[in-house]
């Protein structure tokens, strides 16, 4: 199993809208890395529901549902499926990860403009770990 982080806007759709919904399409991804990570989701891989914008935290835990599929008529981009798993006991805000030296190499903090990116082991761990 792997491990992700999808960014969303709140005021878009957020956690609150995919526990509502008991799932969504994750698409409108429009980054070829990104594109390309989620091309790399695999069912039942896990992933943190991270709130961009005013909250900038990870508030939940998401499982893919179904790999990636064909997103749209123009260009090579994908989404998949995602559906709640759990409220992460408290968020971890963008601050605590970038307080915390075990996510010092964290994509999502290195290329902070990526919607989509990878997460490691010892990274969930640590993030799991950060949420109580």
């Amino acid at each position: 199993m792997a491990y992700w982080l999808l960014k969303s806007e709140p005021e878009s759709y957020g956690w609150a809208d995919l526990v509502r919904d008991g799932g969504t399409e994750w698409d409108g991804v429009r980054n070829a890395a990104a594109a390309g990570h989620l091309r790399a989701m695999r069912e039942g891989d896990l992933a943190l529901v991270y709130h961009s914008g005013a909250d900038k935290a990870a508030v939940g835990v998401a499982r893919i549902a179904r790999e990636a599929r064909k997103d749209g008529e123009e260009g090579n981009w994908v989404s998949v499926a995602v559906e709640p798993v759990e409220a992460l006991p408290r968020p971890v805000t963008l601050a605590a990860m970038k307080a915390d030296a075990r996510l010092g190499g964290m994509a999502m903090i290195r290329q902070s403009r990526l919607s989509v990116s990878p997460v490691s082991d010892a990274e969930w761990a640590a993030i799991r770990e950060l949420a109580g």
